[in-house]
């Protein structure tokens, strides 16, 4: 990164220091990014009616799809940004810009619609929670570019990707029990504070993106 010097000694070491990324640091990303307090009262709404017994197991199901999701990312995402002649900073940017959106929406949703927009009724199966609640275009984007890091590799981000998967599950397949303990107001605080950790994330994606480019250019 010594081509982006001219940014100052401040905003380079915080990029090196972005670059480095231990495995806590995955799972911390990769557990924000996939925001399993945010969905609890969408989650809760979707099944509300459904026999929680049968509610844990379409959890359990859904989190199995989720995690096909992101290995297939992990395994295969890159084959297909190479196919496309997409480069790092296309996806550093473009993730930062998508990861942005979304957490300007956790922050401020719109007015009578969850994170996602309007849902469909019925039994969810795949579409609404296995994607984009549980795995959204942020998370697939997040393991792409964690992927795309020299220092990482698959046996460090494989780990932490179940990690971070385990703790959504953990957390979603008790989502009507944790939102009626923490209440309506509860949950949203969270929301809120998790999008403004995001935001953060946001930025920091697009500013090395951003670096990226024009290094290279």
């Amino acid at each position: 990164m010594k081509s982006i010097a001219y940014a100052g000694p401040h905003y380079v070491e915080s990029l090196r220091m972005h670059e480095h990324m231990g495995f806590l640091s995955c799972v911390s990303i990769l557990f924000l990014v996939m925001d399993p307090l945010g969905n609890l009262p969408v989650i809760a709404g979707l099944l509300k009616g459904i026999p929680p017994g049968r509610v844990r197991r379409i959890m359990v199901r859904e989190h199995l799809f989720a995690l096909a999701l992101l290995f297939f990312f992990l395994l295969f995402g890159q084959f297909f940004l190479n196919l496309l002649g997409i480069q790092d900073p296309a996806l550093g940017i473009s993730g930062g810009i998508v990861l942005f959106l979304i957490s300007v929406r956790m922050i401020f949703p719109a007015q009578g619609e969850g994170m996602f927009g309007e849902l469909p009724s019925g039994e969810p199966f795949i579409v609404p929670l296995a994607t984009p609640l549980i795995v959204g275009p942020s998370a697939m984007t997040t393991v792409l570019i964690l992927a795309s890091k020299s220092d990482v590799g698959f046996w460090r981000l494989a780990p932490a990707m179940v990690a971070a998967w385990a703790g959504s599950l953990a957390i979603l397949f008790n989502a009507a029990a944790i939102s009626r303990l923490l209440g309506e107001r509860g949950v949203t605080a969270i929301q809120r504070l998790m999008g403004m950790i995001l935001t953060t994330i946001a930025v920091q994606m697009l500013l090395t993106g951003l670096a990226q480019f024009f290094g290279k250019a």
